[in-house]
């Protein structure tokens, strides 16, 4: 919470599983009554009934934006769909953005293949976000490097929600797939997810305003993320 307040001029924060399961859901509580909005990144990945429930749930506590693993298939996402819709429907409260997980950016192909998959990281992604979209989802998550084929694939039909977010010079952590914030942002993804850069950072709000300062450079080639 020191850090939300700290970070004045952000307006939507990521809550995680390490953290979410420290500290549950009061906190989504806590920081929507600083003004703040709740990226509730949870990735969901169960049966169909649970993830949809689980999706109500997230809703409740008000969360603006939520991740579901698009492995766990179209029917799942599509239950997860269904139950937002209602909630909002029911509770007169807009429904979250909903985001299909594709492929993790600490995978690179040998880990994919490692665990099953025959193609590379590129082509499982559009698999993934082909059924995110038949399912009705708002957007999905992928690598930097993947921001490019998603667009040309589905074009503005998806959001896309991009991690491995690193500025030049700072250490890469266990990202695999990464890019800086100015070369994500020219190649078109709509929200950068910056986790370490800023929390680890001396002064997290000069961090955060530095990141700021070269995604809305007028030199830069991008533009603004929402």
């Amino acid at each position: 919470m020191t850090l939300v307040r700290t970070l004045e001029s952000a307006v939507l924060f990521k809550v995680g599983l390490q953290l979410y399961t420290a500290e549950g859901p009061a906190l989504l509580k806590d920081i929507r009554e600083l003004g703040k909005k709740v990226f509730l990144d949870l990735k969901l990945h169960d049966i169909p009934n649970t993830v949809a429930e689980a999706v109500r749930s997230g809703m409740r506590l008000g969360a603006w934006m939520m991740t579901i693993h698009a492995s766990g298939g179209r029917e799942m996402m599509a239950e997860a769909v269904k139950a937002a819709a209602d909630e909002a429907a029911k509770s007169g409260k807009p429904k979250p953005l909903l985001l299909g997980v594709t492929v993790l950016t600490s995978l690179k192909d040998a880990e994919l293949q490692e665990v099953g998959f025959a193609g590379k990281v590129l082509d499982q992604v559009l698999r993934l976000a082909g059924l995110a979209k038949a399912a009705g989802l708002d957007g999905v998550v992928c690598s930097p490097q993947e921001i490019e084929a998603v667009h040309r694939e589905f074009g503005k039909s998806l959001l896309i929600v991009t991690p491995g977010i690193r500025p030049a010079g700072a250490e890469v952590h266990d990202q695999k797939r990464i890019m800086t914030p100015a070369q994500a942002v020219a190649l078109g993804a709509d929200y950068l997810v910056i986790g370490r850069p800023i929390t680890a950072a001396p002064s997290p709000n000069q961090a955060f305003r530095e990141i700021a300062a070269e995604i809305t450079n007028p030199g830069d080639r991008g533009r603004s993320p929402r």
